[in-house]
């Protein structure tokens, strides 16, 4: 399948042991990595998916604030509203220790920290954040809006951990929430169409393709840096990573014929420098929307 922008791909120089790996799901989702010490043949031996009972710690899965005192109510007999409602969860895509289905990274240390505020984790605040526009880039301070300067576009100029990027050119979520979030348009203009790309118009396509214009012009910076990873593919989903589905299966997306969980071992491990960006949608056949 051809790529409207992929970079050559190079050897790279395996990372050092203990090397501290951050996965980045644009905009929210990430994922640190830290290797394990438990052995191939013990992973394989395991029959059952892996069950932890829940740890409450701030700050790791993102959900999405609720936003209106209605989402609030609907969610507070879940596990998105109350740590009393969590049960076992079993470990799918990236945390899988199933090795067909993890390839790389099955048999790690796995930690899921879950949700169960629906205030963004910060319902259980441990003290107020003032002047946070004193901690903000200064050189974007003083160029734009303090409020930009909070968000990914600028922030990653000035990370300098090596990074891997995966994410949707037509982010779901992003689709619904910033494109066109409800009461955003007149009548139901976008109602089909935000639920299912498959139901825009020509029109409506129009304005989708360009932001993912605006996300692949954001990325050039990530781009550009040497120990960086990107897999941006144009199917219409949100959290890839997490998930058997779209981490690793025969019904994957791919870019480059490589599943996600192949693209982020071949970076993690240094068999080859990885940046993929896919072409327009509905070009990718391996997607599954």
């Amino acid at each position: 399948m051809a790529t409207e922008h992929t970079s050559p791909l190079v050897a790279r120089k395996r990372l050092p042991a203990g090397h501290t790996v951050t996965v980045a799901v644009a905009p929210l989702f990430v994922l640190l990595l830290a290797a394990s010490s438990r052995s191939p043949a013990a992973a394989a031996a395991d029959s059952f998916p892996v069950l932890i009972e829940p740890t409450l710690v701030a700050g790791a899965q993102e959900k999405g604030a609720a936003t209106t005192p209605q989402k609030l109510s609907q969610r507070k007999m879940t596990l998105y509203g109350s740590s009393k409602f969590m049960g076992p969860r079993t470990f799918d895509g990236i945390l899988s220790d199933q090795q067909p289905l993890n390839p790389d990274f099955y048999n790690w240390n796995r930690a899921y920290v879950s949700y169960c505020d629906g205030a963004s984790f910060s319902g259980d605040a441990e003290g107020e954040a003032e002047n946070v526009s004193d901690v903000l880039p200064k050189d974007c301070l003083s160029k734009k809006d303090p409020t930009e300067c909070f968000f990914p576009a600028e922030l990653i100029k000035r990370i300098s951990t090596p990074t891997f990027i995966v994410n949707s050119e037509y982010d779901s979520w992003q689709i619904q929430n910033v494109v066109a979030p409800v009461g955003s348009y007149p009548g139901g203009t976008w109602s089909n169409c935000r639920d299912n790309i498959q139901n825009c118009s020509s029109k409506q396509i129009d304005v989708l393709h360009g932001f993912r214009s605006k996300l692949i012009h954001d990325l050039k910076v990530a781009e550009g840096k040497r120990d960086w990873g990107l897999f941006i593919d144009s199917c219409f989903t949100h959290c890839q990573t997490q998930w058997n589905g779209t981490w690793h299966s025969p019904t994957s997306p791919r870019l480059g014929n490589k599943t996600i969980a192949e693209v982020v071992g071949d970076w993690y491990f240094g068999r080859r420098e990885v940046k993929q960006i896919d072409c327009k949608y509905p070009c990718n056949p391996t997607c599954g929307s």
